[in-house]
């Protein structure tokens, strides 16, 4: 607290006492006044300066301010009446304050008669107050008086700080002393409670300098304007504005919520909470007017108290709001509802839930308002807002507010349900066309992991592993444009083509010039006539565990990664063919040759690359993460994920295939050349049961016998040499190849009842599990499997 300085004026009698009564301080107008210097008076009880002991020192402990008339007592022993002006005034380190009392002594001339102040008052309509070159106060017109609370002829000579102790009036006297020094005027903003209000208002104070003829400035001019109003309507207008920009930032339905929740406390309540109603309790869509009883699922809520403990339902929850209750009679009246506890507005909570009749009562709730959440139709749920802070209830502008915030909120709320709708729903067609499981080959061990997009919706990405004749397999990993239904739909039409073309046992290259001519004719069927995005990119690969070789080619897609069994991690350099969707343009297939216990990773684009690193970075921690042990594939999945994605998940789909090759060993595989003799079918056959009695494989000799026999026989018949016949086993599989040189394929025919042949394939297709043909550089392959399962 600055000391009185008894140097600055005398037209004010100053004193400052403790809260014992103890004189502090004592300035010169203070001496002027009852004739006692300060070292007569300082350190005494003021009750001593008191004429009449009955009136004792009005101010008590409760209070910050105090006015009256005083009789005290000057040096020379007479009765002085005194009018006191005596405020509290804060101290600076925490401590008990002190209490400044002034009592005016301005000798100047009267305000009716004074040029200055008749020009002020003239020229100013508000509240005014004139201030002189000293800053001591000339006088006040009624208005000002009136929101001041103290008589008007009693101020004359105080200055703003004796008026007061507020911050607000340290502030204005700054500014007071600004526009003397510089003779510009200067607007003061300030939010305060005048005497006698029952809520603060917001003021603005217009502080103009006051010039005499020669321009010289010889005071000072504040108007105060109470522009509460304007305020609230800027604050409204603010909130709405924030509004717009806070929610609806994501199109999750719960952020959303809390978004709506976290833009309104403190700016329109004390505690705000939002419940929704639970779609599946009303077939999946919320109902157009919900009837009471009504569940709400606690969606978000958010307080000015740290951990919201005025809260009766935890988010997640469903309450159950019967007929009567504030939420309930909003939703069924479709417009705000205002309940005030003072009116027994919510008397009827007592009667179904005491819990939070308690919870009102504990913390002073004492209005409330239940707004509500209606988009396009449809009622969402409701948002509560509660006052128990702020001592003032809601009002009809804070209601059209409301009503503003949440309708903008409502819309926000609505999309992200439907977009969440629409997600899952392509969500599931995405998984019911993405394999379930991985088919087990003796080829490879296979793992895999599918992530959708976090934000931006479920796309395209897919991945299959194909078992293909001869005990290949294919492994293939595409990924369509676009994300929602769309491109779901476009990736199963995709996947099942590449199904399709891997039946037929197509070279990779080949494979993806067929499924581009696909894709350009999809395009042409959308309209798109080719010329928009690309399409789709794919890989597809073939594997061969007996010539432990696989081939692979691409189509705009990135290259799979080499983990080998004793060294590092390597992408593999393929041609780079275009996206699919581009057509006319040829694709290459590269081939190597793999170790037993390779692991090659096929992954889409969205796993290596991301808006903090390119495609490169990427590919490096791909590899880095490999580089770890992979005897579990399923393990190494996981660790590959955890490496390249975000812990918010990844910004596009993810798709990942791990596949660790294994080889046939020779001694599973048994070749013959056959010469082109049909008198040399027996010894063959004879052969082949020397071969399998050899693999313990007895019990399928006779099938395999006649399956060879119709083979050979046919390639004799119809083929052209040289002819060569392999079989091949594993635990579950036997499989008859019959290799030619012409490029005729064979098929089934219906043999009539007279006919000599004519039934070989037919009698083939009766006894394996499957059979087909494949092209191959040479000529073609006819094959047949048979199954082991009952071998020992």
């Amino acid at each position: 607290m600055s000391p009185v300085n008894p140097s600055e004026d005398d037209a004010a009698a100053r004193a400052v006492i403790d809260d014992s009564g103890t004189l502090r301080e004592w300035n010169e107008g203070a001496r002027f006044l009852l004739g006692h210097s300060a070292a007569d008076v300082v350190g005494r009880p003021a009750a001593d300066l008191l004429a009449d002991r009955a009136d004792g020192l009005p101010p008590g402990p409760e209070q910050e301010r105090w006015s009256g008339t005083l009789t005290l007592r000057h040096r020379d022993g007479r009765a002085v009446p005194v009018w006191v002006l005596a405020h509290r005034r804060p101290s600076g380190g925490g401590g008990p304050g002190t209490w400044l009392a002034v009592a005016p002594r301005y000798e100047g001339p009267d305000h009716h008669d004074d040029p200055l102040v008749r020009a002020a008052l003239t020229q100013s309509p508000c509240a005014t107050m004139i201030f002189d070159d000293r800053l001591r106060l000339r006088a006040v017109n009624d208005a000002m008086a009136r929101l001041l609370g103290l008589p008007a002829d009693r101020l004359r000579g105080l200055r703003p700080t004796d008026i007061g102790s507020r911050s607000q009036h340290t502030e204005l006297e700054r500014h007071l002393r600004r526009v003397l020094a510089t003779g510009d005027r200067h607007d003061m903003h300030t939010h305060l409670k005048a005497t006698g209000e029952s809520r603060a208002h917001a003021w603005h104070a217009r502080i103009a300098p006051l010039a005499d003829a020669d321009g010289r400035v010889r005071g000072v001019c504040v108007s105060a304007h109470d522009f509460t109003e304007q305020h609230l309507a800027r604050e409204r207008l603010q909130l709405v504005n924030e509004a717009s920009v806070r929610i609806g930032t994501t199109l999750d339905v719960t952020h959303t919520a809390q978004e709506l929740a976290d833009v309104c406390v403190p700016a329109l309540a004390d505690f705000v909470s939002v419940d929704l109603l639970d779609p599946h309790d009303h077939g999946g869509e919320p109902p157009v007017v919900p009837a009471p009883p009504v569940g709400l699922r606690r969606a978000a809520h958010r307080s000015i108290t740290p951990g919201s403990p005025e809260a009766v339902v935890e988010p997640g929850r469903l309450d159950v709001y019967p007929a009567g209750s504030p939420q309930a009679e909003c939703l069924v009246a479709g417009h705000a509802i205002v309940a005030e506890v003072p009116s027994g507005d919510l008397e009827r909570w007592r009667e179904w839930d005491p819990v939070r009749v308690r919870r009102v009562e504990e913390y002073g709730i004492h209005s409330t308002m239940s707004v509500p959440l209606q988009a396009r139709g449809t009622t969402l749920g409701v948002a509560v807002f509660t006052r128990y802070r702020r001592p003032y209830p809601f009002t009809d502008d804070d209601r059209l507010l409301a009503e503003e915030v949440t309708a903008r909120a409502a819309v926000c709320i609505d999309n992200a349900r439907r977009y969440s709708r629409e997600r899952e729903t392509t969500l599931t067609l995405q998984r019911s066309l993405l394999p379930r499981w991985l088919p087990p080959t003796a080829a490879l061990e296979a793992a895999s992991r599918y992530l959708p997009a976090a934000r931006s919706g479920v796309g395209g990405d897919w991945f299959d592993v194909i078992p293909l004749s001869g005990m290949r397999v294919a492994m293939v990993v595409g990924d369509v444009v676009g994300h929602g239904i769309q491109a779901s739909a476009t990736m199963g039409r995709l996947r099942t083509a590449v199904r399709t073309l891997a039946d037929i046992d197509l070279t990779p290259d080949e494979l993806l010039t067929h499924l581009d001519d696909l894709v350009v004719r999809l395009f042409e069927e959308s309209g798109d006539n080719g010329t928009g995005e690309v399409g789709a990119t794919c890989l597809y690969a073939v594997y061969d565990p007996v010539s432990r070789r696989c081939s692979l080619a691409r189509a705009g897609h990135p290259s799979p990664v080499l983990v080998p069994p004793d060294g590092p991690p390597r992408q593999i350099e393929l041609p780079s063919g275009p996206p699919l969707g581009v057509g006319g343009l040829p694709f290459e297939s590269a081939e190597l040759e793999l170790r037993e216990g390779s692991v090659l990773a096929f992954c889409t684009d969205g796993l290596v690359e991301s808006r903090d690193r390119d495609a490169e970075a990427g590919q490096a921690l791909l590899r880095e993460a490999l580089a770890g042990p992979t005897e579990s594939l399923d393990a190494t999945c996981d660790r590959v994920l955890h490496a390249l994605l975000p812990s918010g998940g990844a910004a596009d789909d993810v798709a990942l295939l791990l596949a660790r090759t294994r080889g046939l060993p020779a001694e599973q595989v048994a070749t013959w050349d056959i010469p082109a003799d049909p008198s040399l079918v027996a010894p063959v056959r004879k052969q082949v049961v020397e071969q399998l009695s050899a693999w313990a494989l007895l019990e399928a000799s006779f099938t395999a016998e006649l399956v060879v026999s119709e083979l050979v026989t046919n390639a004799i018949r119809y083929g052209s040499p040289p002819i060569r016949l392999r079989l091949i086993h594993d635990s579950a599989t036997l499989i008859c190849e019959v290799s030619d040189t012409s490029h005729t394929a064979p098929h089934l025919r219906r043999a009539k009842t007279w006919d000599e042949g004519g039934r070989g394939l037919l009698l083939v297709a009766q006894l394996t599990q499957r059979w087909g043909s494949r092209h191959t550089a040479e000529g073609k392959t006819i094959w047949a499997e048979l199954g082991l399962l009952g071998e020992e």
